[in-house]
């Protein structure tokens, strides 16, 4: 492999093997949801529930990761390449602790947690099984977090992208012999989906692992492993607690309006687990251009280089909301049959078809979040993002959400117009406070007089 000081850096380059990545984690979320469907809708109904859960333990874990992306970004656009060597091997140690940490808080408060989502009987037993297992392996996604982030911020996007292809393929296998019971494997059901989900992701692990050693430009000492330095935690918990809280934030939101969506009924739940499997292959793109812009910006930033910066940003953000709008265009002319995978359920159908079309005005606004705040962050200036996302996300969308859904009567719809309302104020935000460059100067690390890394605005 090239040395990162050797490799050239394009967003093309970084953008579409990250979104290969993500298309590939969705299409191993999307796998569990189809051949659960097989089983009941319950089950999928369930599993999205205890998703929720995963998802916010998996954003606490990015208290870490996320800062320590900005922070060995920067470093190695600065040239300050055996720094971001021993940041990389404290963020894998980080990120086993905490995931450590919420592995034994799921095994010990299941029950209590899924409780709070007012789920029906059936529902509430299968979700205590998956996320029970999950859950309690949830160190292992923690791990490859840490991993594919580092390696990505090096440069090597599409390597991280081969590595999730495989743990794809394990994963799918696995599901199919697991859940129906092929090839003499016993019939699992949910609890073959979670099996299913730990093997594939513990081998992930260790090919990660593999891969970042080999990336890093300076051999890491067990020594690094262990060294907590007070320089690199602060440089990483600036930008990372400010960003998982944003993220935490986000994610509450959304388990409140699943409480709103639960009280609903069944059909109502798995209306929404529909729409939104369709629904993240709308936003990859943008997710994807959004974390390769950002990997640009810390390496411009570090470098001295922010006029370079602040116009990749605009680039960027004019491809995500064009590309958004076409793909979401065609998501909504092929919403019955793309629904239709999942369920023939004719109420479910109907009214995940309803959201499909809603989410063009809520996907449009999301497209300008995800280029613009990651930018924001990669430049140093993650605090802002949170103090808007708090006045946005709980003091207006909630309340605007509890209104539409339970005083206007509107059901799920109320609940996709109140989350397009937070994206839309937001990204607005976001774009003037890009526009300003208050950004600038809150960069955490100054270029240094070794060689940097080619990047292309």
């Amino acid at each position: 492999m090239q040395t990162v000081q050797d490799r050239e850096l394009k967003l093309f380059g970084l953008t579409w093997p990250i979104l290969l990545e993500s298309l590939l984690f969705m299409l191993m979320g999307s796998a569990d949801t189809l051949m659960l469907s097989g089983v009941s809708d319950a089950a999928v109904s369930a599993v999205g529930v205890a998703s929720q859960f995963i998802f916010i333990a998996i954003l606490i874990i990015g208290v870490i990761n996320n800062g320590a992306d900005v922070v060995i970004s920067q470093y190695l656009g600065s040239g300050n390449r055996m720094e971001a060597s021993k940041i990389s091997a404290l963020t894998v140690t980080m990120n086993l602790l905490a995931g450590l940490a919420l592995s034994l808080l799921f095994i010990a408060f299941t029950e209590p947690l899924l409780h709070l989502m007012n789920l029906e009987e059936d529902t509430f037993h299968i979700a205590v099984t998956y996320l029970r297992l999950v859950g309690g392996w949830i160190f292992f996604q923690a791990i490859i977090n840490a991993l594919s982030g580092i390696i990505r911020t090096y440069g090597y996007a599409k390597e991280a992208m081969y590595v999730a292809l495989g743990m794809n393929v394990v994963h799918v296998v696995l599901n199919y012999l697991l859940i129906f019971g092929k090839a003499g494997f016993p019939e699992l059901g949910v609890e073959g989906a979670a099996i299913s989900t730990i093997i594939s992701r513990g081998l992930a692990v260790v090919v990660f692992f593999w891969m970042m050693l080999r990336v890093v430009d300076y051999r890491i000492a067990f020594k690094d492993y262990v060294t907590f330095s007070k320089d690199y935690l602060g440089k990483i918990l600036k930008i990372g607690i400010p960003t998982a809280l944003e993220s935490i934030l986000y994610h509450t939101c959304q388990s409140v309006f699943l409480y709103y969506i639960a009280t609903l009924g069944e059909t109502a739940l798995a209306s929404r687990q529909y729409a939104m499997n369709l629904s993240m292959y709308v936003y990859v793109f943008s997710a994807a251009c959004g974390m390769g812009t950002s990997i640009l910006v810390g390496r411009f930033v570090g470098g001295g280089r922010p006029d370079d910066a602040y116009k990749r940003v605009w680039v960027s953000a004019r491809w995500s909301i064009m590309i958004t709008v076409a793909i979401d265009l065609l998501a909504i002319a092929f919403r019955h049959p793309l629904i239709g995978i999942f369920t023939d359920d004719p109420a479910i159908l109907k009214l995940a078809t309803q959201m499909v079309i809603l989410s063009l005005v809520l996907e449009t606004g999301r497209s300008l979040n995800l280029v613009l705040v990651p930018a924001l962050r990669a430049a140093g200036d993650a605090k802002y993002t949170v103090y808007w996302g708090v006045i946005s996300m709980v003091f207006m969308s909630l309340p605007l959400g509890y209104f539409l859904v339970f005083v206007l009567d509107m059901g799920l719809a109320g609940v996709w117009l109140a989350i397009a309302a937070d994206e839309w104020a937001r990204g607005i935000i976001m774009l003037f406070r890009w526009r300003s460059q208050a950004w600038r100067g809150k960069a955490l690390v100054t270029a240094s007089s070794v060689p940097n890394t080619t990047v292309e605005a």
